[in-house]
């Protein structure tokens, strides 16, 4: 969407401190023992308790009211009562919602507790690239080159990207245009920026997949070549200069 009032930013930074909130509480809550229905139930209960709906819940029936993948996961994984987390995981928690007919995204993984597999240089680059691509964003700028820049500091720092996942427009739905903010470039991709639209940007850094496979569950995608991958997402406002980041609350960079 584009904010065309200040009543639009107000109910986009409504929306978006609420899946911020969330996924911060999340994060803190999680603990080793804990399923991944426990913490999911947790999201879902602060969500209702803000007025917000679930996204993927509302708009694609999923089983769950945010994402949760753990380890070889890449993404969109189900919340079970069967998958209990480890010291060590490395999780991801993507929550998106909607409240009031404005609709926000974010995401982030971490590692939880002890370190065991050394994969938080992965986590940390992440988290530094979806920084610097999201200090380079503004009003016409090319989509391409946001892509292209992910995937040279992903290449600088050891790592690949998956390249069939993708940032997006958000704001009066869960998905709108611009549809492909991919990770790498894209040469056929001519769009650019535009002042006052709304866009989710999230990076998925990975150690061995370039692409990401649907499962038989018809929702968890796994890499192609094995390994871990890491994603951080932002809903941001595109301006003239810096980006506003509308899910800052979230603390994914710090």
């Amino acid at each position: 969407m584009s904010i065309t009032s200040q009543e639009e930013l107000l109910g986009m930074q409504q929306i978006s401190n609420a899946v911020a909130e969330t996924l911060k509480q999340m994060r803190e809550y999680a603990a080793p023992g804990m399923t991944t229905k426990e913490l999911d139930d947790f999201g879902g209960n602060l969500l209702n308790a803000m007025g917000a709906k679930s996204a993927p819940r509302l708009t694609y029936d999923f089983p769950g009211w945010t994402c949760i993948s753990v380890n070889n996961e890449v993404a969109h994984g189900i919340p079970t009562e069967n998958k209990i987390l480890k010291e060590g995981d490395l999780i991801n928690i993507d929550v998106s919602a909607e409240l009031n007919g404005f609709w926000a995204d974010n995401g982030g993984s971490f590692i939880l507790g002890e370190d065991i597999n050394q994969l938080q240089p992965l986590v940390d680059a992440s988290k530094q690239i979806l920084k610097k691509a999201i200090a380079q964003i503004k009003g016409g700028v090319k989509i391409a080159e946001i892509g292209r820049l992910i995937e040279t500091e992903a290449k600088k720092s050891g790592y690949k990207v998956i390249k069939n996942l993708a940032g997006h427009g958000v704001g009066r739905s869960l998905h709108e245009e611009p549809h492909e903010i991919l990770n790498c470039y894209d040469r056929y991709n001519t769009g650019r920026f535009k002042k006052n639209s709304v866009v989710a940007i999230e990076t998925f850094i990975a150690t061995d997949s370039t692409y990401a496979d649907q499962q038989e569950d018809g929702w968890t995608l796994i890499g192609n070549k094995g390994g871990f991958v890491a994603q951080h997402e932002h809903t941001i406002v595109v301006t003239d200069g810096q980006p506003m980041i509308l899910t800052s609350v979230n603390g994914i960079w710090s």
